[in-house]
């Protein structure tokens, strides 16, 4: 995803201070994709700063403040861990009945987002002995700003309100907005925004008032929900239930939709739409649960899939696309075209999410269908390591972004020493998504009866045999493999949770994925709040660097895939329950990321102020994690389901319900011992197969 803008240098010439991005670790966040909500965390939506309702990128409304005649409101409940509908309740203690010290007035808040539409209703009540008159303001206001404007800290200029009958409207060459009452009319000013109800109040005799906002304001795609998931968890630990359970519940939230194919957008509020490498990174987590969500996800992406050069947007036959947009995404030193390429990764995942799929029993004429655009994604891996040997990238446009795999800031990619890497450079997890798309890609087109690619094969075992020797960094501790090669073909030989990403990939040998293993569990990456994107002994560490010391939680989930993919179940554990143990400080939702604070020393980790909540990879990532720690190995052909008989429990007892191989559902749990159990309704098909 796009990097976050960090200060320049100070000079000896005073300069200008640069706008900051707004932070949105203190917001309530209720998403229903295209749309978004950001409220403080009382549900006040006050001007200023991020806070909006906002649908495909343009702030709609900027605020949406509740206030009554004669009393402060005071916040005594605020439920915002839903994903599409929070509530509130406040006190109004200078009205109503003043001889006792007990608040009498009460307003009670719920609203709920819609893909194009925001409903809010508001309930009066009164436990004083005579009736109280209330009257109840809503402050209403908008500029119709762009998204990329707002996250560069600026806000669009004020749009004037007209009235309409009950409520008000904002109108721009966007679309226009409108809010109306849905029941009692209120008194109407549009000079200041404001909708007024006169309400008399008894004991027993609530006054309720209801607004519903829509828009006219166009999106590129449309909502996706409800899911329609029958998952569900059920825990000893009572944070991993709440953890599960909010994760699928946001979800559900950030789904879109394609026509009819439905995809998972990358997160809120910046990242509310297609993204390659996040949306092809969520689907393959979800694939147990929901391999149509991979298939629908790559039919999406396989629409959108290079056809010709051009430097203008990185577009090349067959890659895979990075983010798509309404219009240019202008951040100032970064000015990325709607439809861009600048991934590295993105075209293999593809591949990768199309087996997950498969091996998860998705329909194989869909997946037949898919075959095609696979087959171009690996014509385009084979064509791309021509020159180098590698899959390398670089932004030619100066405008892009300066690194194009999941580390995608400009100091993402760095030596131990601290020095950053130039470009060229081939990362480490690339080439591993390269071989295990190679590997198993051409084995489902063989599968499938498609045309192979030429020398496929031969150019995995040769890819394979390079790596082994090419990035292989000899130290004193035993070793490890570098997080890239730059320009010059030099080991970038910094530790970094890049090693996660390669254990389930096949391309290390026994010898090295041993050494991978052990550094995922070293107290240098793991914080004991999941996994640090570079280890703390490296001299740029920094709990707060966006790729140089923070934990993402994705990160965390596909390293601790690896893990218990070669048997290292204890450790995997401990780096997901890390995961557990950080979600208590957001509420049960884990964020983008957060920061890489030792759990040796800190009770909760560090907010990062600016990352998304939720974020589609963050959410499935606790997910993965159980499945993972389950260690089923699915066999679709055979409808057969082989699991070892114990693994770990160090997460405690746990069952996931709702997983599925071929449309046939199954439960699999884990006792405190560890011990592996497989669950299928009455009349299944599927065979469970234990391991000796």
């Amino acid at each position: 995803m796009t990097e976050v803008t960090h200060d320049a240098e100070p000079t000896t010439t005073p300069l200008a201070a640069p706008a900051l991005q707004p932070l949105l670790h203190d917001l309530a966040s209720c998403v229903a994709a295209p749309g978004v909500l950001l409220t403080s965390l009382d549900g006040q939506l006050r001007a200023g700063g991020v806070s909006g309702w906002y649908v495909a990128d343009t702030r709609l409304l900027d605020r949406w403040e509740l206030s009554v005649a004669g009393s402060d409101l005071d916040v005594v409940r605020a439920d915002h861990r839903g994903a599409a509908r929070h509530s509130f309740s406040y006190v109004a203690r200078s009205i109503g009945d003043l001889s006792t010290a007990d608040p009498t007035v009460r307003i009670d808040r719920t609203r709920r987002l819609d893909a194009d539409g925001l409903r809010e209703e508001l309930t009066v009540e009164s436990a004083g002995a005579e009736p109280v008159d209330v009257v109840l303001r809503i402050d209403l206001a908008s500029d119709l700003a762009a998204m990329p404007e707002i996250k560069q800290g600026r806000a669009g200029p004020r749009v004037q309100a007209s009235p309409v009958p009950g409520g008000l409207e904002w109108a721009s060459d966007e679309g226009v907005v409108r809010v109306v009452a849905d029941g009692t009319t209120p008194e109407v000013s549009h000079e200041d925004g404001r909708l007024t109800w006169h309400l008399s109040v008894g004991r027993g005799s609530p006054a309720t008032v209801a607004l519903a906002a829509t828009t006219s304001v166009s999106s590129l795609f449309g909502g996706g929900r409800p899911a329609g998931w029958a998952a569900d968890v059920d825990a000893g630990d009572v944070r991993l239930t709440r953890l599960v359970r909010q994760g699928l519940a946001d979800l559900d939230g950030l789904l879109l939709r394609d026509g009819d194919d439905r995809f998972l957008a990358a997160g809120s509020p910046w990242f509310l739409t297609l993204f390659g490498r996040d949306s092809l990174w969520a689907a393959r987590m979800l694939a147990p649960l929901d391999p149509d969500l991979a298939l629908s996800t790559l039919r999406t992406l396989a629409r959108r899939q290079g056809s010709t050069d051009d430097p203008a947007t990185e577009e090349q036959p067959g890659k895979i696309l990075h983010e798509v947009r309404k219009q240019v995404l202008d951040l100032g030193q970064q000015r990325l075209p709607p439809l861009y390429y600048g991934t590295v990764d993105a075209t293999p995942l593809f591949v990768c999410a199309l087996a997950d799929a498969h091996a998860w029993g998705a329909d194989r004429e869909q997946v037949r269908a898919l075959l095609p655009a696979a087959r171009r994604c690996l014509e385009w891996v084979v064509a791309q390591s021509v020159s180098s040997g590698w899959l390398t990238y670089i932004d030619h446009t100066g405008e892009g972004l300066a690194n194009q795999g999941w580390k995608d800031s400009h100091d993402g990619i760095q030596f131990a020493d601290g020095r950053l890497a130039e470009p060229p450079i081939s990362l480490s997890e690339v080439q591993a998504y390269a071989y295990d798309a190679a590997v198993r890609g051409g084995a489902l087109l063989a599968e499938l009866d498609a045309d192979p690619v030429p020398g496929l094969a031969g150019w995995a075992a040769d890819l394979r045999a390079r790596f082994a020797r090419d990035f292989w960094v000899d130290d004193a501790e035993g070793g490890h493999v570098a997080i890239a090669l730059d320009r010059r073909g030099e080991r970038v030989d910094s530790v970094a949770s890049n090693l996660g990403h390669l254990l389930d990939t096949g391309l290390l040998d026994a010898g090295a994925a041993e050494r991978v293993a052990a550094l995922l569990g070293d107290e240098r990456l793991d914080s004991g709040f999941g996994l640090r994107t570079l280890s703390a002994a490296s001299p740029r560490f920094s709990r707060l660097s966006y790729h140089g010391g923070s934990v993402w939680p994705h990160d965390t989930a596909i390293a601790v895939r690896g893990l218990a993919s070669v048997g290292r179940y204890d450790e995997a554990a401990g780096l997901a329950a890390g995961l557990v143990r950080a979600a208590e400080a957001f509420d049960d939702r884990l964020p983008e990321l957060y920061g890489g604070d030792s759990g040796s020393d800190a009770d909760s980790p560090s907010a990062y102020p600016a990352a998304c909540r939720p974020q589609a990879w963050s959410a499935a990532g606790p997910i993965a994690c159980l499945v993972a720690l389950g260690g089923i190995r699915p066999d679709p052909g055979a409808l057969v389901l082989r699991h070892p008989v114990r693994t770990t429990g160090r997460l405690g007892a746990w069952t996931l319900r709702g997983l599925r191989l071929g449309g046939h559902a199954f439960d699999v749990a884990v006792g405190v011992d560890g011990r592996v159990s497989v669950t299928l309704p009455p009349g299944s098909p599927l065979r469970v197969e234990v391991d000796d």
